[in-house]
């Protein structure tokens, strides 16, 4: 949508904290994975048509502006709600223990976050690229009037994208609820992975962010590993080197 959403990190830690709600209400991990990403779907549509709909045409420097101040409301919230304190929910039943894989022991919820991931990669990149809506929403972002001419109702599309968008932030929170620390600063961590990974793969690339993402995890556990104290310098270094190659990113486009 070519939208530089710097709140999409609290999706994700308002995504975690509703895991942590309806854990603690029900005890049931199931209910919240179904719930979370409906209530952020919710979220994300209303904040397009009151935010950012008044923001498409005014650049990037506006949309950082609002989107950094959402980020602060929404932390404030949570802790004016929860307190500061970490919090935490417990694996699923049915997903807890470990299995080995070629001498190596991984958690079984590790392989579920995994199928997850490369499901949802899988339809988003089918979505994007074969389905009508992405054709709309790739024509959209291109020449607005046009599409707009052609009788589309591309205010809707974008609120729907944008609650899609939304609902996978909250249903990315769920799940890695059950392995990080549920805290009101959750939202910046992930954000800026987030941004290492876009800029890795190029801007405005689906398929550069899977691959810059799958580069960023690497580089992670490789620096795990091997260079424990040097992890997070090792992420940066492989970008830096990425954008020493290809300044725009691996599949970016010059503009």
């Amino acid at each position: 949508m070519d939208v530089l959403n710097l709140a999409h990190g609290s999706f994700y830690m308002l995504g975690a904290y509703v895991a942590f709600s309806v854990v603690q209400a029900t005890g049931q991990f199931w209910a919240a994975l179904l719930l979370a990403p409906l209530l952020l779907a919710l979220l994300g549509a209303g904040m397009e048509v009151v935010f950012f709909r008044r923001l498409y045409r005014r650049g990037h420097l506006m949309q950082v502006l609002l989107t950094f101040g959402l980020t602060l409301v929404f932390v404030d919230l949570i802790r004016w709600r929860f307190g500061s304190t970490n919090r935490s929910i417990p694996e699923p039943a049915g997903l807890q223990g470990a299995v080995q894989i070629l001498g190596a022991t991984v958690s079984t919820y590790s392989l579920f976050v995994l199928a997850v991931a490369v499901l949802l990669a899988v339809v988003m990149l089918v979505a994007w690229r074969r389905s009508r809506v992405g054709a709309i929403l790739r024509a959209g972002v291109a020449d607005h009037e046009m599409v707009g001419l052609l009788g589309i109702n591309l205010s809707r599309v974008f609120t729907l994208t944008f609650a899609a968008g939304a609902a996978l932030a909250g249903l990315a929170g769920v799940i890695a609820a059950p392995q990080f620390a549920i805290t009101p600063g959750m939202d910046a961590n992930v954000l800026i992975l987030a941004l290492v990974v876009v800029v890795l793969g190029g801007l405005g690339s689906l398929e550069g962010a899977i691959i810059g993402a799958a580069v960023l995890g690497l580089s992670w556990s490789i620096g795990i590993a091997y260079f424990q104290q040097f992890a997070i310098a090792l992420i940066f270094a492989v970008m830096a080197a990425v954008l020493i190659v290809r300044p725009t990113g691996i599949l970016g486009r010059r503009l």
